[in-house]
Protein backbone atom coordinates (compact mmCIF):
# COMPACT_ATOMS: atom_id res chain seq x y z
CA UNK A 1 0.00 0.00 0.00
CA UNK A 2 1.60 3.23 -0.52
CA UNK A 3 1.64 6.09 2.02
CA UNK A 4 -0.89 8.27 0.04
CA UNK A 5 -3.88 5.10 -0.33
CA UNK A 6 -6.38 5.03 2.05
CA UNK A 7 -6.43 1.63 4.47
CA UNK A 8 -9.54 -0.16 4.16
CA UNK A 9 -12.98 1.35 6.18
CA UNK A 10 -12.63 -1.38 8.52
CA UNK A 11 -9.16 -0.74 9.59
CA UNK A 12 -8.24 -1.26 13.15
CA UNK A 13 -4.44 0.08 14.72
CA UNK A 14 -3.57 0.03 17.97
CA UNK A 15 -2.74 3.52 17.83
CA UNK A 16 -3.80 6.58 15.61
CA UNK A 17 -1.29 9.29 15.52
CA UNK A 18 -3.62 12.70 13.83
CA UNK A 19 -0.29 14.71 12.19
CA UNK A 20 2.76 14.22 10.30
CA UNK A 21 4.72 17.08 11.57
CA UNK A 22 7.03 16.68 14.11
CA UNK A 23 5.38 15.85 17.09
CA UNK A 24 3.57 13.32 14.57
CA UNK A 25 6.86 11.79 13.98
CA UNK A 26 8.61 11.74 17.15
CA UNK A 27 5.49 10.13 18.51
CA UNK A 28 5.77 7.04 15.53
CA UNK A 29 9.63 6.83 16.48
CA UNK A 30 8.98 6.43 20.25
CA UNK A 31 6.08 4.16 19.77
CA UNK A 32 7.68 1.74 16.92
CA UNK A 33 11.09 2.32 19.27
CA UNK A 34 9.05 0.88 22.43
CA UNK A 35 6.56 -1.26 21.03
CA UNK A 36 7.48 -2.56 17.64
CA UNK A 37 4.42 -5.23 17.91
CA UNK A 38 1.61 -2.50 17.98
CA UNK A 39 0.30 -1.25 14.43
CA UNK A 40 -0.35 2.08 14.30
CA UNK A 41 -0.89 4.73 11.42
CA UNK A 42 -0.57 8.54 11.06
CA UNK A 43 -3.12 10.60 9.56
CA UNK A 44 -2.29 13.67 7.95
CA UNK A 45 -4.63 16.00 6.05
CA UNK A 46 -2.09 17.75 3.56
CA UNK A 47 -0.53 15.86 1.16
CA UNK A 48 2.90 16.10 2.97
CA UNK A 49 4.78 15.47 5.82
CA UNK A 50 6.78 18.24 8.01
CA UNK A 51 3.76 20.22 9.55
CA UNK A 52 4.71 23.85 9.98
CA UNK A 53 7.89 23.39 8.12
CA UNK A 54 6.32 22.31 5.07
CA UNK A 55 3.37 24.78 5.51
CA UNK A 56 5.27 27.77 6.14
CA UNK A 57 6.78 29.41 2.91
CA UNK A 58 7.57 32.80 3.36
CA UNK A 59 11.54 34.50 3.08
CA UNK A 60 14.14 33.44 5.81
CA UNK A 61 12.14 31.31 7.60
CA UNK A 62 13.75 29.52 10.25
CA UNK A 63 13.51 28.28 14.11
CA UNK A 64 13.09 30.39 16.93
CA UNK A 65 14.62 27.56 18.94
CA UNK A 66 18.45 26.12 18.86
CA UNK A 67 17.76 22.74 16.60
CA UNK A 68 20.03 20.65 19.64
CA UNK A 69 17.04 20.74 21.59
CA UNK A 70 14.51 21.47 19.05
CA UNK A 71 15.24 18.68 16.80
CA UNK A 72 14.96 15.11 18.72
CA UNK A 73 17.05 13.28 21.40
CA UNK A 74 17.37 10.26 19.07
CA UNK A 75 18.59 11.76 16.18
CA UNK A 76 21.84 14.51 15.79
CA UNK A 77 21.74 18.09 14.59
CA UNK A 78 24.69 18.68 12.68
CA UNK A 79 24.14 22.04 11.15
CA UNK A 80 23.78 25.41 12.73
CA UNK A 81 21.68 25.76 15.85
CA UNK A 82 19.39 28.45 14.44
CA UNK A 83 18.13 26.95 10.84
CA UNK A 84 16.65 27.72 8.24
CA UNK A 85 13.34 26.06 7.36
CA UNK A 86 14.33 23.94 4.84
CA UNK A 87 17.28 22.49 6.62
CA UNK A 88 14.82 21.70 9.56
CA UNK A 89 11.91 19.80 6.71
CA UNK A 90 15.05 18.13 5.43
CA UNK A 91 15.96 16.87 8.84
CA UNK A 92 12.42 15.56 9.48
CA UNK A 93 12.12 13.91 5.99
CA UNK A 94 15.51 11.75 6.68
CA UNK A 95 13.78 11.39 10.30
CA UNK A 96 10.80 9.16 9.11
CA UNK A 97 12.40 7.95 5.72
CA UNK A 98 15.47 6.44 8.20
CA UNK A 99 12.63 4.98 10.49
CA UNK A 100 10.37 3.36 7.49
CA UNK A 101 7.59 6.13 9.48
CA UNK A 102 6.68 7.87 6.06
CA UNK A 103 5.65 4.43 5.06
CA UNK A 104 2.95 4.71 8.20
CA UNK A 105 1.53 8.07 6.82
CA UNK A 106 -2.07 8.29 5.15
CA UNK A 107 -1.94 11.83 3.24
CA UNK A 108 -4.80 13.98 2.64
CA UNK A 109 -6.47 12.05 5.59
CA UNK A 110 -8.65 14.46 8.13
CA UNK A 111 -10.03 13.43 10.97
CA UNK A 112 -13.23 15.41 11.56
CA UNK A 113 -14.59 13.60 14.99
CA UNK A 114 -13.91 10.68 16.82
CA UNK A 115 -15.85 8.67 19.26
CA UNK A 116 -15.10 6.55 22.60
CA UNK A 117 -17.09 3.33 23.29
CA UNK A 118 -16.43 2.19 26.98
CA UNK A 119 -18.10 -1.66 26.19
CA UNK A 120 -15.71 -1.73 23.17
CA UNK A 121 -12.47 -0.24 24.40
CA UNK A 122 -11.88 1.93 21.06
CA UNK A 123 -12.13 5.09 19.55
CA UNK A 124 -13.73 5.05 16.07
CA UNK A 125 -12.32 7.80 13.97
CA UNK A 126 -14.39 9.51 11.53
CA UNK A 127 -12.46 10.82 8.82
CA UNK A 128 -12.62 12.63 5.30
CA UNK A 129 -10.23 12.33 2.29
CA UNK A 130 -8.78 16.13 0.89
CA UNK A 131 -8.22 14.79 -2.27
CA UNK A 132 -11.16 13.03 -3.36
CA UNK A 133 -13.82 13.62 -0.86
CA UNK A 134 -14.30 9.87 0.08
CA UNK A 135 -15.79 9.28 3.80
CA UNK A 136 -13.70 6.52 5.89
CA UNK A 137 -14.62 5.14 9.42
CA UNK A 138 -11.18 3.77 11.13
CA UNK A 139 -10.83 2.48 14.67
CA UNK A 140 -7.95 2.31 17.32
CA UNK A 141 -7.26 1.26 20.78
CA UNK A 142 -5.94 4.70 21.24
CA UNK A 143 -5.77 8.20 19.93
CA UNK A 144 -2.77 10.51 20.36
CA UNK A 145 -3.03 13.82 18.82
CA UNK A 146 0.25 15.18 17.54
CA UNK A 147 -1.34 18.19 15.60
CA UNK A 148 -0.08 20.93 16.90
CA UNK A 149 -2.14 23.78 18.22
CA UNK A 150 -3.07 26.14 15.25
CA UNK A 151 -5.41 26.23 12.06
CA UNK A 152 -3.11 25.49 8.96
CA UNK A 153 -6.04 26.60 6.45
CA UNK A 154 -6.52 30.22 8.08
CA UNK A 155 -3.81 32.70 9.68
CA UNK A 156 -5.18 35.27 12.04
CA UNK A 157 -5.75 38.73 10.58
CA UNK A 158 -7.42 41.64 12.38
CA UNK A 159 -10.01 43.43 11.11
CA UNK A 160 -8.13 46.82 9.50
CA UNK A 161 -10.02 49.19 7.71
CA UNK A 162 -10.03 50.24 4.42
CA UNK A 163 -8.36 47.17 3.31
CA UNK A 164 -10.67 47.19 0.23
CA UNK A 165 -8.93 50.63 -0.73
CA UNK A 166 -5.18 49.56 -0.86
CA UNK A 167 -3.95 49.00 -4.39
CA UNK A 168 -1.05 47.20 -3.85
CA UNK A 169 -0.75 43.62 -2.30
CA UNK A 170 -1.67 41.90 1.09
CA UNK A 171 -0.22 38.69 1.99
CA UNK A 172 -0.31 36.80 4.97
CA UNK A 173 2.81 35.09 6.12
CA UNK A 174 1.15 31.50 6.21
CA UNK A 175 -0.19 31.65 2.38
CA UNK A 176 2.77 32.88 0.81
CA UNK A 177 2.53 33.23 -2.84
CA UNK A 178 4.97 31.09 -4.49
CA UNK A 179 5.83 33.74 -7.59
CA UNK A 180 5.53 36.76 -4.79
CA UNK A 181 8.18 39.23 -6.69
CA UNK A 182 9.23 41.92 -4.11
CA UNK A 183 12.35 42.96 -5.66
CA UNK A 184 12.61 47.16 -5.79
CA UNK A 185 9.07 46.83 -4.00
CA UNK A 186 8.12 49.07 -0.49
CA UNK A 187 7.24 46.42 1.81
CA UNK A 188 5.20 46.97 4.91
CA UNK A 189 5.50 44.11 7.58
CA UNK A 190 2.98 44.53 10.07
CA UNK A 191 3.87 42.63 13.32
CA UNK A 192 6.73 42.34 16.03
CA UNK A 193 6.48 38.76 16.39
CA UNK A 194 9.21 35.90 15.14
CA UNK A 195 7.44 36.25 11.68
CA UNK A 196 7.89 39.83 11.20
CA UNK A 197 11.61 39.93 12.65
CA UNK A 198 12.56 36.50 10.71
CA UNK A 199 10.86 38.52 7.06
CA UNK A 200 12.08 42.31 7.66
CA UNK A 201 16.09 40.94 7.30
CA UNK A 202 14.79 38.68 4.44
CA UNK A 203 13.64 41.00 2.66
CA UNK A 204 15.55 43.89 3.46
CA UNK A 205 17.96 44.30 0.69
CA UNK A 206 16.15 43.16 -2.27
CA UNK A 207 12.87 44.74 -1.56
CA UNK A 208 13.52 48.61 -2.19
CA UNK A 209 12.68 48.91 1.70
CA UNK A 210 10.75 46.75 4.31
CA UNK A 211 8.88 48.95 7.54
CA UNK A 212 8.22 47.14 10.54
CA UNK A 213 5.16 48.40 11.56
CA UNK A 214 4.19 47.63 15.29
CA UNK A 215 1.72 48.34 18.15
CA UNK A 216 4.05 47.05 20.88
CA UNK A 217 7.00 46.21 20.97
CA UNK A 218 8.43 42.66 21.57
CA UNK A 219 11.99 41.66 23.26
CA UNK A 220 14.75 41.00 20.96
CA UNK A 221 17.79 38.86 21.38
CA UNK A 222 20.45 38.57 18.86
CA UNK A 223 21.88 34.65 19.41
CA UNK A 224 24.73 33.90 17.31
CA UNK A 225 23.80 31.43 14.55
CA UNK A 226 26.83 28.84 15.01
CA UNK A 227 27.16 26.98 17.70
CA UNK A 228 30.79 26.73 18.37
CA UNK A 229 30.98 24.26 21.72
CA UNK A 230 28.71 21.99 19.99
CA UNK A 231 31.05 21.52 17.25
CA UNK A 232 33.78 21.41 19.56
CA UNK A 233 32.02 18.36 21.38
CA UNK A 234 31.45 16.44 18.23
CA UNK A 235 34.53 16.73 17.71
CA UNK A 236 36.04 15.31 21.19
CA UNK A 237 33.19 13.45 22.38
CA UNK A 238 31.83 11.73 18.98
CA UNK A 239 28.75 12.13 17.02
CA UNK A 240 26.10 10.90 19.17
CA UNK A 241 28.11 11.84 22.32
CA UNK A 242 28.69 15.38 21.67
CA UNK A 243 24.96 15.67 20.34
CA UNK A 244 24.13 14.39 24.22
CA UNK A 245 26.25 17.30 25.87
CA UNK A 246 25.05 20.19 23.56
CA UNK A 247 21.74 19.34 24.54
CA UNK A 248 22.13 19.23 27.97
CA UNK A 249 24.35 22.47 27.60
CA UNK A 250 21.43 24.16 26.03
CA UNK A 251 18.28 23.24 28.53
CA UNK A 252 20.41 24.26 31.30
CA UNK A 253 21.12 27.72 29.17
CA UNK A 254 17.67 28.24 28.23
CA UNK A 255 16.31 27.10 31.94
CA UNK A 256 18.78 29.90 33.05
CA UNK A 257 17.60 32.78 31.15
CA UNK A 258 14.09 31.56 32.18
CA UNK A 259 14.56 32.02 35.35
CA UNK A 260 16.74 34.83 35.52
CA UNK A 261 14.13 37.02 33.80
CA UNK A 262 11.33 35.14 36.25
CA UNK A 263 13.36 36.36 39.20
CA UNK A 264 14.67 39.28 37.96
CA UNK A 265 12.49 41.05 35.65
CA UNK A 266 14.11 44.58 36.00
CA UNK A 267 17.72 43.12 35.95
CA UNK A 268 16.38 40.84 32.78
CA UNK A 269 14.85 44.32 30.86
CA UNK A 270 18.29 46.30 31.80
CA UNK A 271 20.13 43.51 29.95
CA UNK A 272 18.16 43.45 27.21
CA UNK A 273 18.12 46.82 26.68
CA UNK A 274 21.41 47.13 26.39
CA UNK A 275 22.55 44.80 24.39
CA UNK A 276 19.54 46.13 22.00
CA UNK A 277 21.23 49.50 22.32
CA UNK A 278 25.16 48.01 21.38
CA UNK A 279 24.15 46.59 18.38
CA UNK A 280 22.22 49.71 16.97
CA UNK A 281 23.75 52.85 15.35
CA UNK A 282 24.34 55.59 18.36
CA UNK A 283 20.95 57.94 19.08
CA UNK A 284 18.60 55.41 17.47
CA UNK A 285 15.17 55.33 19.34
CA UNK A 286 15.83 51.99 21.40
CA UNK A 287 13.20 52.76 24.03
CA UNK A 288 10.56 53.89 21.58
CA UNK A 289 10.71 50.47 19.58
CA UNK A 290 12.72 48.18 22.08
CA UNK A 291 10.45 48.73 25.02
CA UNK A 292 7.77 46.16 25.85
CA UNK A 293 4.97 47.37 28.42
CA UNK A 294 5.45 44.02 29.73
CA UNK A 295 8.22 41.92 31.28
CA UNK A 296 10.29 39.68 29.67
CA UNK A 297 9.12 35.86 28.83
CA UNK A 298 5.68 37.05 29.91
CA UNK A 299 5.44 36.48 26.28
CA UNK A 300 8.04 34.28 23.83
CA UNK A 301 11.09 36.23 23.34
CA UNK A 302 12.13 36.64 19.68
CA UNK A 303 15.98 35.88 18.86
CA UNK A 304 17.70 37.00 15.64
CA UNK A 305 20.29 34.86 14.36
CA UNK A 306 23.59 36.98 13.97
CA UNK A 307 21.69 39.72 15.17
CA UNK A 308 20.18 40.14 11.17
CA UNK A 309 17.57 42.36 12.08
CA UNK A 310 19.75 44.91 14.13
CA UNK A 311 22.10 44.57 11.18
CA UNK A 312 18.80 45.67 8.07
CA UNK A 313 18.09 48.77 10.79
CA UNK A 314 21.47 49.95 10.78
CA UNK A 315 22.11 49.50 7.07
CA UNK A 316 18.53 51.65 7.10
CA UNK A 317 17.64 49.05 4.54
CA UNK A 318 14.44 48.22 6.92
CA UNK A 319 12.97 50.35 9.50
CA UNK A 320 10.42 50.25 12.49
CA UNK A 321 7.62 52.53 13.25
CA UNK A 322 5.59 52.06 16.72
CA UNK A 323 2.09 53.27 15.80
CA UNK A 324 -1.38 52.06 15.74
CA UNK A 325 -3.19 51.55 12.20
CA UNK A 326 -5.92 53.92 11.50
CA UNK A 327 -6.11 53.09 8.56
CA UNK A 328 -5.15 51.70 4.80
CA UNK A 329 -5.28 53.93 2.05
CA UNK A 330 -4.89 53.53 -1.68
CA UNK A 331 -1.15 53.96 -1.54
CA UNK A 332 -0.52 52.52 2.16
CA UNK A 333 -1.00 52.57 5.67
CA UNK A 334 -2.25 55.45 7.31
CA UNK A 335 -1.45 55.87 11.44
CA UNK A 336 -2.96 57.49 14.38
CA UNK A 337 -0.29 59.46 14.38
CA UNK A 338 -1.76 61.23 10.98
CA UNK A 339 1.72 59.72 9.24
CA UNK A 340 1.38 57.32 6.10
CA UNK A 341 3.17 54.75 5.04
CA UNK A 342 3.09 54.15 1.59
CA UNK A 343 3.67 50.44 0.70
CA UNK A 344 3.35 48.26 -2.81
CA UNK A 345 3.23 45.11 -0.64
CA UNK A 346 1.75 44.52 2.91
CA UNK A 347 2.27 41.88 5.01
CA UNK A 348 -0.35 40.84 8.07
CA UNK A 349 2.85 38.98 10.63
CA UNK A 350 -0.44 39.16 12.78
CA UNK A 351 -0.37 35.89 14.09
CA UNK A 352 -2.30 32.39 14.02
CA UNK A 353 -5.49 30.73 14.70
CA UNK A 354 -5.25 28.66 17.87
CA UNK A 355 -7.62 25.09 17.08
CA UNK A 356 -7.20 22.52 19.87
CA UNK A 357 -7.10 19.18 19.09
CA UNK A 358 -6.77 19.91 15.28
CA UNK A 359 -10.79 20.47 15.53
CA UNK A 360 -11.98 17.41 15.88
CA UNK A 361 -15.02 16.85 17.74
CA UNK A 362 -14.46 14.29 20.71
CA UNK A 363 -17.37 12.28 22.61
CA UNK A 364 -17.11 9.46 25.16
CA UNK A 365 -20.27 6.79 25.24
CA UNK A 366 -22.23 9.10 23.36
CA UNK A 367 -21.97 12.28 25.32
CA UNK A 368 -19.58 15.47 23.53
CA UNK A 369 -16.85 16.10 25.20
CA UNK A 370 -16.12 20.22 26.07
CA UNK A 371 -13.32 20.59 26.12
CA UNK A 372 -13.00 23.82 28.52
CA UNK A 373 -14.73 21.37 31.20
CA UNK A 374 -11.67 19.31 31.09
CA UNK A 375 -8.15 20.02 33.10
CA UNK A 376 -5.26 18.32 31.60
CA UNK A 377 -3.53 15.19 33.14
CA UNK A 378 0.80 15.55 32.70
CA UNK A 379 0.03 17.79 29.98
CA UNK A 380 -1.18 15.03 27.94
CA UNK A 381 -3.62 13.41 28.65
CA UNK A 382 -7.87 14.91 29.54
CA UNK A 383 -9.66 14.47 32.42
CA UNK A 384 -12.65 12.03 31.24
CA UNK A 385 -11.22 10.57 28.13
CA UNK A 386 -10.21 7.21 28.10
CA UNK A 387 -6.93 6.28 25.21
CA UNK A 388 -6.60 9.62 24.15
CA UNK A 389 -3.50 11.61 24.45
CA UNK A 390 -2.12 15.20 23.10
CA UNK A 391 0.96 16.69 22.19
CA UNK A 392 1.82 20.56 23.02
CA UNK A 393 5.74 21.72 23.57
CA UNK A 394 7.18 24.34 25.59
CA UNK A 395 6.40 28.10 25.14
CA UNK A 396 9.37 28.83 27.61
CA UNK A 397 11.94 26.77 25.35
CA UNK A 398 11.82 24.49 22.75
CA UNK A 399 9.07 22.56 21.86
CA UNK A 400 10.26 19.29 20.99
CA UNK A 401 11.73 18.77 24.73
CA UNK A 402 8.34 18.43 25.76
CA UNK A 403 7.00 16.36 23.16
CA UNK A 404 9.86 14.10 23.70
CA UNK A 405 9.29 13.42 27.55
CA UNK A 406 5.25 12.93 26.66
CA UNK A 407 6.34 10.23 24.02
CA UNK A 408 8.62 8.67 26.69
CA UNK A 409 5.84 8.74 29.01
CA UNK A 410 2.44 7.72 27.12
CA UNK A 411 5.45 4.36 26.08
CA UNK A 412 5.60 3.84 29.73
CA UNK A 413 1.97 3.77 30.02
CA UNK A 414 0.80 0.95 27.51
CA UNK A 415 3.97 -0.75 28.95
CA UNK A 416 2.37 -0.38 32.27
CA UNK A 417 -0.96 -1.63 30.74
CA UNK A 418 0.05 -4.57 29.12
CA UNK A 419 1.97 -5.94 32.20
CA UNK A 420 -1.40 -5.37 34.58
CA UNK A 421 -3.91 -6.54 31.61
CA UNK A 422 -5.48 -3.31 31.57
CA UNK A 423 -6.88 -2.31 28.50
CA UNK A 424 -8.94 1.38 29.39
CA UNK A 425 -7.05 4.40 30.99
CA UNK A 426 -8.37 7.41 32.12
CA UNK A 427 -7.65 10.51 34.10
CA UNK A 428 -10.19 11.34 36.71
CA UNK A 429 -10.23 14.22 39.05
CA UNK A 430 -9.93 12.94 42.59
CA UNK A 431 -11.08 16.46 43.67
CA UNK A 432 -14.12 17.66 41.87
CA UNK A 433 -13.30 21.24 43.83
CA UNK A 434 -9.49 21.82 43.13
CA UNK A 435 -9.63 25.38 41.46
CA UNK A 436 -8.50 25.61 37.25
CA UNK A 437 -6.87 27.92 35.43
CA UNK A 438 -6.15 28.64 32.00
CA UNK A 439 -4.24 25.84 30.16
CA UNK A 440 -0.96 27.76 28.89
CA UNK A 441 0.15 30.76 31.63
CA UNK A 442 1.44 32.74 28.63
CA UNK A 443 0.35 36.56 27.55
CA UNK A 444 0.61 36.26 23.62
CA UNK A 445 -2.19 37.33 21.57
CA UNK A 446 -3.18 34.10 19.41
CA UNK A 447 -3.30 32.15 22.99
CA UNK A 448 -4.98 35.19 24.90
CA UNK A 449 -7.96 34.71 21.92
CA UNK A 450 -8.88 31.21 22.25
CA UNK A 451 -8.24 30.31 26.32
CA UNK A 452 -12.15 30.03 26.70
CA UNK A 453 -12.11 27.42 23.79
CA UNK A 454 -9.01 25.22 25.63
CA UNK A 455 -8.93 23.08 28.57
CA UNK A 456 -7.98 23.89 31.88
CA UNK A 457 -4.96 23.01 33.82
CA UNK A 458 -5.17 22.70 37.91
CA UNK A 459 -3.52 23.96 40.88
CA UNK A 460 -1.08 20.93 41.43
CA UNK A 461 0.36 17.61 40.33
CA UNK A 462 -0.40 16.25 38.08
CA UNK A 463 -2.94 18.66 36.63
CA UNK A 464 -0.64 21.51 36.22
CA UNK A 465 0.67 21.95 32.78
CA UNK A 466 3.89 22.25 33.36
CA UNK A 467 6.54 24.60 31.71
CA UNK A 468 9.37 22.95 33.73
CA UNK A 469 11.98 20.33 31.73
CA UNK A 470 13.50 19.20 35.03
CA UNK A 471 9.76 19.02 37.14
CA UNK A 472 9.14 17.20 34.03
CA UNK A 473 11.69 14.68 33.44
CA UNK A 474 10.90 13.54 37.38
CA UNK A 475 7.29 13.46 37.03
CA UNK A 476 7.48 11.97 33.09
CA UNK A 477 10.47 9.77 32.59
CA UNK A 478 11.25 9.14 36.01
CA UNK A 479 8.36 8.70 38.12
CA UNK A 480 6.02 6.10 38.66
CA UNK A 481 2.99 5.49 35.80
CA UNK A 482 0.69 4.67 38.63
CA UNK A 483 -1.70 8.08 39.69
CA UNK A 484 -4.13 7.76 42.17
CA UNK A 485 -5.71 10.02 39.67
CA UNK A 486 -5.26 7.44 36.99
CA UNK A 487 -7.54 5.06 36.64
CA UNK A 488 -7.08 1.36 35.01
CA UNK A 489 -9.81 -1.22 33.85
CA UNK A 490 -10.15 -4.15 31.35
CA UNK A 491 -13.25 -3.36 28.66
CA UNK A 492 -15.12 -7.04 29.68
CA UNK A 493 -15.13 -5.50 32.97
CA UNK A 494 -16.35 -2.17 31.62
CA UNK A 495 -18.93 -3.81 29.40
CA UNK A 496 -20.17 -5.82 31.96
CA UNK A 497 -20.41 -2.99 34.10
CA UNK A 498 -22.14 -0.66 31.58
CA UNK A 499 -24.75 -3.26 30.86
CA UNK A 500 -25.28 -3.11 34.46
CA UNK A 501 -25.80 0.29 34.64
CA UNK A 502 -28.24 0.08 31.38
CA UNK A 503 -30.55 -2.35 33.23
CA UNK A 504 -30.52 -0.07 36.32
CA UNK A 505 -31.55 2.83 34.60
CA UNK A 506 -34.56 1.18 32.44
CA UNK A 507 -35.77 -0.15 36.01
CA UNK A 508 -36.22 3.61 36.75
CA UNK A 509 -33.44 3.63 39.79
CA UNK A 510 -32.70 6.77 41.18
CA UNK A 511 -29.06 8.32 41.73
CA UNK A 512 -27.49 6.41 38.97
CA UNK A 513 -25.82 7.79 36.30
CA UNK A 514 -22.95 7.58 33.79
CA UNK A 515 -20.90 9.20 36.18
CA UNK A 516 -20.83 5.87 38.11
CA UNK A 517 -19.27 3.94 36.26
CA UNK A 518 -15.93 3.80 37.29
CA UNK A 519 -17.04 2.85 40.81
CA UNK A 520 -19.29 -0.34 39.35
CA UNK A 521 -16.35 -1.37 37.26
CA UNK A 522 -14.08 -1.59 39.61
CA UNK A 523 -15.96 -3.76 41.75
Amino acid sequence: MSVSEAPPSTAHFDVLIVGAGISGIGAAHYLQSEHPQRSYAILETRGALGGTWDLFRYPGIRSDSDLHTFGYAFKPWEEEAIARGDKILTYLHETAAENGIDKKVRFHHTVRSAAWSSTEARWTVQVERTDTGERLSLSCAWLFCAGGYYRYDQGYTPLFEGTERFEGLIVHPQHWPEDLDYRGKRVVVIGSGATAVTLVPAMAGTAAHVTMLQRTPTYILPVPSTDKIAHLLRKVLGRHRGYAWTRRKNIAQQAAIWRFCQRFPRSARRLIRWVNTRRLPKGYPVEEHFDPPYDPWDQRMCVVPDGDLFDALSNRSASIVTDRIDTFTERGIRLSSGRELEADIIVTATGLNVQALGGIQLTVDGAKVHLPDRVAFKGMMLSGVPNFSFSVGYTNSSWTLKVGLLCEHFCRLLAYMDAHGHTICCPELSDADMPTRPLLDFEAGYIKRAIDHLPRQGTKEPWLMSMDYQADVKLLREDSVEDENLHFSCHTTAARAAHRLQETAQLGAPGLNAGKLRDVSER
